[in-house]
């Protein structure tokens, strides 16, 4: 449906165009009457004040762009996408362009063309996941000499011409993991930092879970944890970990820095390897299932659905309205577990 007009909420309510204006603005004098009228049609369309009112006056087309790893690739960013399909539903009556374009979130390149052909667009906004530090440096400086202002979700990257960063604050989502494990596991236990399918030295996502969770354990007392780091790539993953596991029995705890934990679920399920606690990130189907079997203990859930929803919504408050942008909004870190799962996915 067509967002109402003023015209369209003065006939349904039986008054005149002024009288809606004057209430939409609180302006000016209005009878009781004609107030309810109008508040009534209102409540009705599930009016929303700041949008209607001001998008009225506004006559020119926003453009965009989304660039985002492709969900086909990787289903942790399938709720990215489901974000930009809400956006686009709810801002495209208000002369917002929203495109999305999804790049190989392995591939550099694939990032590098990606962007190029964003770049040629020239839209009024990028809101980037910046997965690749170096190349996102170079786009960011090409998008800005364009005028094209440019939003970052996911990778808190410390870009200052960017506009805004929507996300978790990275560092912190791996202290409190570490503070989870801390809790999970014996002492003098050995714990593995478990990263799969990613290149660290351009993850920054990555290295700052890892910050995080080693600065946890080396401020903590009285913990005399020992923390090995391992970057496996999936084909390898189920020989290598089945070696691991039998040449270092000390290994108890396992932090999985993305939402792959589930392929060490498997393995652990596959194998009946005992003893594990295991935490890692985000509510995909297959790292419901685990936890729900036990197998995974924490998962930290990073709503990646929200953080392109609302990085939206602050490009377009900023076209239609001039409304300030700012220049970080960090996201809760919620912890989700066995017994609050259904809380977060509505399964019954």
């Amino acid at each position: 449906m067509k967002t109402p007009t003023i015209k369209d909420i003065a006939e349904l309510a039986g008054v005149s165009k002024g009288t809606v204006d004057r209430v939409i603005h609180k302006r000016g004098k209005v009878s009781t009457k004609a107030l309810e009228k109008v508040n009534e049609v209102l409540k009705e369309i599930n009016y929303r004040p700041n949008l209607l009112a001001r998008s009225l006056k506004k006559t020119k087309e926003y453009h965009i762009c989304v660039v985002l790893p492709d969900f086909n690739d990787d289903p942790f960013w399938t709720p990215c996408n489901e974000g930009v399909n809400e956006g686009i539903n709810e801002f495209t009556s208000f002369g917002i362009f929203i495109e999305p374009f999804f790049f190989n979130p392995t591939d550099i390149q694939s990032f590098i063309e990606v962007n190029k052909k964003v770049l040629e667009l020239s839209p009024d906004a990028v809101l980037l996941a910046p997965l690749f530090y170096k190349e996102t440096l170079k786009i960011v400086s090409d998008y800005v000499s364009k005028n094209i202002i440019v939003s970052k979700f996911n990778n808190q990257l410390e870009i200052e011409s960017t506009k805004n960063f929507v996300g978790q604050d990275l560092f912190k989502s791996g202290r409190i993991a570490a503070s989870l494990m801390k809790m999970l596991i014996s002492k003098n236990r050995t714990i593995d930092i478990i990263h799969i399918d990613e290149d660290f030295n351009n993850a920054i996502h990555m290295q700052e879970k890892e910050k995080g969770f080693r600065n946890y354990f080396n401020n903590a007392k009285n913990s005399n944890s020992k923390i090995e780091t391992y970057n496996f790539n999936q084909n390898d993953l189920p020989e290598k970990l089945e070696t691991l596991f039998k040449t270092n029995l000390n290994i108890e705890g396992i932090f999985v820095t993305t939402s792959k934990v589930y392929q060490i679920a498997e393995i652990i399920k596959s194998k009946k390897i005992e003893n594990k606690k295991v935490i890692g990130y985000d509510l995909l189907n297959k790292n419901i299932e685990y936890l729900k079997d036990g197998i995974i203990n924490f998962l930290i859930h990073q709503n990646p659905k929200k953080q392109v929803y609302l990085g939206l919504t602050y490009l377009v408050e900023y076209f239609l309205f001039d409304k300030k942008i700012p220049k970080k909004s960090l996201l809760p870190i919620d912890i989700i577990t066995s017994e609050n799962i259904e809380t977060y996915t509505n399964i019954l």
